[in-house]
């Protein structure tokens, strides 16, 4: 993968000339100095200062941040830091100020990426243990707890075969993109493509870790609808030959465009794996893979999957969910047998 191939997926770059056929987005260039605060390494964690003069998260939301004082800290505004020690909390009021006006325009909620990812692994972090924000200081909160927002910050180009040794801050700029929250969203509904050699070689159920029986049934009709979206929207707009995107099918079978990503390196390739995607060139079909039952279900390919659950051997946590699968299958065979009969 070339630098320039890695370029071509960020947001700032694709977003406008997929617009409508994407979801809404407003998109702000990031400020160095609050690149420099999600890069801190805060003892205790400090959030901006709000330029409303209220503290920066309510601790009555509903939502599962930690309670505990020494985890997360609401400072008020300072000039300095205190001589015991203890911190003063940034402010960014102009940039605040543009995002609150985004959200606004947005209709009051949104989720937040960088160039390429979103805090998807930080969702445990936000209110409601979702990336839903409603304010600058719950986009803050989530973007300083992810690790996926600091491998785009620091990591991005270290897969490109032209790579230098500078860091990607040092590089270009960073963009903060607001997109607009939709409150009616269906995980099944949401697809990962491949695209190899300008060919679409397969598409993916996008959520691996749970089984939908209506993608069984509506594979072949999906895949019509994803393939023609594919060449006429999608392939005589993007210019690298090698990448992935994500797209979402709406109940009236619209398609929408999610998002690109670069081809391999840290792109999740969901139920195939790189190699077999690249044997799949010279193939005249695209293969659509989706979860067959519970059965075959996968872990949580994000950080936040309790850490035995990704251990799958003998005894291990996903073992024994795959076994209580496993019953509950046969179970439900049985009971439509007996309906049948």
């Amino acid at each position: 993968m070339l630098k320039e191939e890695l370029f071509r997926c960020q947001i700032q770059e694709w977003y406008p000339n997929f617009k409508s056929d994407s979801i809404q987005t407003l998109i702000h260039r990031l400020p160095h100095s609050f690149i420099d605060y999600l890069l801190q390494d805060d003892a205790p964690f400090v959030l901006p200062t709000s330029i409303s003069g209220h503290d920066p998260l309510p601790r009555n939301t509903g939502g599962s941040l930690p309670s505990d004082p020494d985890y997360i800290s609401f400072f008020p505004s300072s000039d300095s830091d205190d001589e015991d020690g203890t911190f003063s909390a940034p402010s960014f009021p102009d940039l605040e100020l543009e995002v609150q006006n985004s959200i606004a325009i947005l209709g009051g909620a949104v989720f937040p990426k960088l160039n390429w990812s979103s805090p998807k692994d930080a969702a445990s972090m936000g209110v409601g243990a979702s990336l839903k924000c409603t304010s600058f200081c719950e986009i803050a909160l989530l973007l300083k707890s992810s690790d996926s927002i600091i491998h785009d910050l620091c990591y991005a180009v270290d897969s490109c075969s032209d790579a230098t040794n500078l860091t990607p801050i040092m590089q270009f700029p960073f963009h903060l993109a607001l997109r607009k929250w939709y409150g009616v969203f269906r995980p099944e509904m949401e697809f990962r493509c491949f695209v190899f050699g300008r060919k679409l070689v397969g598409i993916s159920q996008r959520e691996v870790t749970t089984f939908y029986p209506v993608l069984v049934k509506k594979r072949n009709e999906l895949s019509v609808k994803i393939k023609e979206f594919f060449e006429e929207i999608i392939l005589p707009r993007f210019g690298s030959d090698d990448y992935t995107f994500d797209v979402y099918v709406k109940d009236n079978d619209r398609v929408k465009l999610l998002d690109f990503n670069p081809w391999g390196a840290y792109t999740l390739s969901m139920l195939f794996d790189w190699e077999e995607l690249e044997l799949e060139r010279s193939v005249v079909e695209t293969e659509f893979r989706v979860v067959e039952s519970h059965c075959a279900v996968r872990p949580g390919l994000k950080t936040a999957v309790p850490f035995d659950y990704l251990e799958t051997g003998e005894g291990s946590g996903w073992d024994e969910v795959l076994k209580r699968a496993i019953v509950a299958e046969k179970l439900q065979q049985q009971q439509q047998q007996q309906q049948v009969s």
